[in-house]
């Protein structure tokens, strides 16, 4: 088995713009036969190295079995990941991992599926997604809620067309300021909720997006009837090492690298800082 630690040198295959922040980056690694036998599970990360720069944390953005890559998506925040920014295809990284845990995938089989995603918080959710897309037949209806602050700040466009128009799971969108394109809801994502009819006995919730969101997705979930443990979400923690050594992402008991970054409500209700 590979060295999880140890970095492997990974080129730049494709770079789409997201928005005007956030940019999607596929990465091919150097040795197509250690491409093709890395393996990582949707909520997993990644360390990128930007040669020169550092290194940053970031979570994989597409589904698994892959081939010899996969994509991330990088919001220009910090000093790394502005550096990445600013490489094109050819460019060169380096990448150690993956790292952390993952979403529960197959507790979720024959269970109705609900994604509650915001802004920059779909990529994690788009792994999933696409996870769940490759064996649709093994789990019961799909849900997905996205919101994001303004029309130009939503994520995956096509893709999220393309989700809408696939007839088997249902996409509802709104954005927390409108414009003269934007002709679906306003407010905040939360308010979707009384479009969707769910079975909270039967269901398992996915969350992921700002703090803010993620503590008042939980607070109507559990209002609707979800249990904790059905109840999924990543917590949101300054990593640095990624194997827990460093100390940035305590919370708690807890490393956020190595004991998530996901977690179950009822793992980190308890939590000094809990959503």
């Amino acid at each position: 088995m590979e060295n999880i630690y140890l970095p492997h040198l990974t080129q730049i295959a494709a770079v789409r713009r997201e928005t005007a922040d956030t940019q999607t980056f596929g990465l091919r690694f150097a040795d197509p036969a250690f491409g093709r036998s890395f393996r990582f599970t949707p909520g997993q990360f990644v360390e990128v190295s930007v040669f020169g720069v550092g290194e940053v944390p970031i979570g994989f953005a597409s589904g698994p079995a892959q081939g010899n890559g996969f994509e991330i998506t990088v919001k220009a925040m910090g000093s790394v990941t502005r550096a990445l920014h600013r490489l094109q295809a050819g460019d060169w990284v380096g990448i150690r991992g993956p790292f952390g845990n993952s979403f529960p995938y197959e507790e979720a089989k024959g269970q109705d599926i609900l994604i509650v995603g915001g802004g920059i918080g779909l990529p994690p959710l788009r792994s999933l997604i696409e996870a769940f897309l490759q064996q649709r037949d093994a789990f019961g209806t799909i849900a997905i809620l996205y919101g994001a602050r303004t029309p130009q700040d939503r994520v995956y466009k096509p893709e999220l067309d393309r989700w809408r128009d696939r007839g088997d799971l249902l996409l509802l969108e709104t954005v927390d300021v409108g414009d003269d394109t934007w002709t679906g809801p306003v407010g905040v994502v939360t308010t979707l909720f009384r479009q969707v009819t769910t079975d909270p006995s039967r269901t398992i919730a996915y969350t992921c997006g700002p703090p803010i969101m993620i503590k008042f997705v939980i607070q109507d979930l559990l209002k609707l009837g979800f249990a904790e443990d059905r109840i999924v979400s990543t917590l949101e923690r300054y990593m640095k090492c990624g194997v827990g050594k460093c100390g940035h992402c305590a919370i708690g008991p807890k490393y956020v690298c190595v004991d998530g970054p996901v977690f179950t409500y009822k793992q980190i209700k308890g939590l000094p800082e809990p959503p």
